[in-house]
């Protein structure tokens, strides 16, 4: 079945819960793209859409940021697919598709270029329209695409961080951990955490361990080591894995990245690999990884701050982004 009549069904099925409403509430995850243009435009622009708009990340393996569903508005589904959540539109101002749209803009549209507007055929949907000139080619398509990236993955990201402190910021254990500890970071208030030693952790593995778990932990050295090389990191993490985590986990860094990174004016070493628990388990298990040893000369201390995510067959970038948020809310100071 390809990818076209898979949305088909779902749209269809959509239909019969909003057949009493034209503007009933759109449908689809908030990264499936539907992409709207003429048959003739998309055979020239088809490859570039999908190279610019699907990029990957690594997980557990590549991943899609985003999914692009090719649909001509002049197509038999036409109707029912408008009413998905994310739409993505090119056309010149003749086309109707685009008149429907252009026409729930605050200001007029009259220039080419790319715009947003939102509830155009339904409720909860955003448009991204882009005015072509007329006679309209492939380049014309192909310069907006990197931006139109941009600006949906910049979207996606604010949409993900505002799912994960929708309980709130326990801003009451940021207090308690910086003035106690030297350190803070910003959690939702469903974390939970413990501390082992000078080994504290924070984990979330709502709605049950089985689906999800995200997992942080905090721990420090002092004085600050002179070796900062991913080996001597992985060591370290090793350590903090045996001894304070649940279960084991081993690395599998065939596609990791490392590198030295300036965290907000401390040095820093960050590695992004993948973890899997070990083959006398008796169950696989894996995920991806982010570890980050941080230096703040301050207290004389290096820090290893250690997220990783556990979600067996779910989608992973919006929970990545919600794990590099909190690591990104790390902060040390004098305690």
């Amino acid at each position: 079945m390809t990818k076209s009549s898979r949305i088909a069904v779902v749209a269809l099925v959509g239909l019969s819960l909003t057949a009493c409403n034209e503007t009933g509430i759109a449908y689809g995850d908030v990264n499936s793209i539907i992409a709207v243009m003429t048959p003739d435009l998309w055979e020239q622009t088809e490859e570039s859409v999908y190279a610019a708009l699907e990029p990957t990340i690594q997980t557990v393996g590549d991943e899609k940021t985003f999914t692009v569903t090719y649909q001509d508005p002049a197509g038999e589904h036409w109707t029912d697919l408008r009413r998905f959540r994310q739409m993505l539109l090119f056309g010149t101002a003749d086309k109707i598709w685009m008149q429907e749209a252009m026409a729930e803009s605050a200001e007029p549209i009259t220039e080419p270029g790319f715009y947003q507007v939102g509830d155009v055929w339904a409720r909860g949907q955003q448009i991204t329209i882009v005015l072509l000139p007329d006679g309209a080619g492939a380049a014309d398509v192909q310069q907006h695409l990197g931006a139109i990236n941009t600006l949906l993955d910049g979207q996606f990201r604010t949409y993900a961080r505002n799912r994960m402190y929708m309980s709130g910021v326990d801003s009451a254990l940021a207090d308690t951990l910086y003035t106690e500890l030297g350190f803070t970071l910003m959690l939702p208030q469903v974390y939970d955490w413990r501390a082992s030693d000078s080994v504290y952790i924070f984990r979330n593995d709502n709605p049950s361990p089985d689906e999800l778990i995200r997992e942080i932990s905090v721990s420090w050295r002092t004085p600050i080591p002179a070796d900062m090389q991913a080996e001597s990191i992985l060591a370290w993490r090793e350590e903090v894995v045996s001894e304070h985590y649940s279960e084991p986990q081993d690395h599998s860094l065939d596609d990791s990245v490392a590198s030295a990174i300036d965290y907000r004016g401390l040095y820093a070493y960050q590695i992004r690999a993948q973890w899997q628990n070990p083959p006398d388990r008796g169950w696989p298990a894996g995920g991806p990884f982010i570890t980050r040893a941080i230096v703040c000369e301050g207290q004389n201390r290096m820090y290893l701050v250690d997220g990783w995510l556990y979600a067996p067959g779910k989608e992973k970038y919006e929970y990545m982004i919600q794990l590099e948020t909190i690591l990104d809310s790390f902060r040390c100071g004098a305690a």
